[in-house]
């Protein structure tokens, strides 16, 4: 068995998909990947539009998505116990 790992790029969202939360992975113009991962605000033309947990909006061309899932919502936060309670 070689030690190479392939991974399938599937995309799995459709415009059916607004209001969830995806993983989208684009190729950038220096022939990187990039992740982006929130809520998928819009996708209108041959834009998606993804709400980042910071609130930041990202602009992602349909033409560069190569793999993109619905993924489940965030998780809460850890509270880490407080004080013993008397």
């Amino acid at each position: 068995m070689s030690g190479r790992f392939a991974a399938r790029l599937v995309v799995r969202i459709t415009a059916a998909d607004v209001g969830q939360r995806i993983s989208l992975r684009r190729r950038l113009p220096t022939g990187e990947y990039s992740d982006v991962v929130g809520v998928l605000e819009s996708w209108s033309g041959e834009t998606l539009t993804v709400r980042r947990r910071t609130g930041e909006l990202v602009e992602v061309p349909e033409s560069i998505m190569v793999a993109a899932k619905v993924v489940p919502p965030t998780p809460p936060p850890h509270r880490r116990p407080g004080p013993p309670q008397d």
